[in-house]
């Protein structure tokens, strides 16, 4: 299984991730498309707090169109079967499904890898886990 993981608490804020994410999978130069949440927490303790999903399949187990299913390795949506219910949404243990108005299906990491290079602090990787 490959999932998007985060290796330490060095995020700058910059929010490239979610620029790369959102530019590869709709095109858009909008950090609000990108399926990576980057969480300012401050004033205290100071620092950011970013989250991913962790392809524990919860959000497939839901869906009562059967729109997400089991592709290279990680769980995708296929957005011409997704009804935009939200269920999925509602149900992601992590929160880290996102809507948008520009869109009927959520918008949901699919380890594809391609912001891990741009992550100029290394706090993003992509790994290969055994199945779930």
């Amino acid at each position: 299984m490959k999932r998007l993981t985060v290796t330490g608490e060095a995020c700058s804020g910059c929010r490239v991730c979610q620029l790369l994410c959102a530019l590869v999978h709709f095109h858009d130069n909008n950090v609000k498309k990108g399926a990576i949440a980057v969480h300012g927490l401050f004033p205290a303790p100071g620092r950011y707090r970013v989250e991913v999903c962790d392809q524990c399949g919860e959000c497939a187990r839901v869906c009562p169109e059967e729109a997400i299913g089991l592709e290279d390795g990680a769980w995708r949506i296929d957005a011409k079967r997704c009804s935009g219910c939200g269920a999925c949404v509602d149900a992601c243990p992590s929160g880290v499904m996102f809507t948008h108005s520009d869109l009927v299906a959520p918008i949901k990491c699919d380890a594809c890898g391609e912001c891990v290079p741009f992550c100029s602090r290394g706090v993003l990787e992509l790994a290969e886990e055994g199945n779930r």
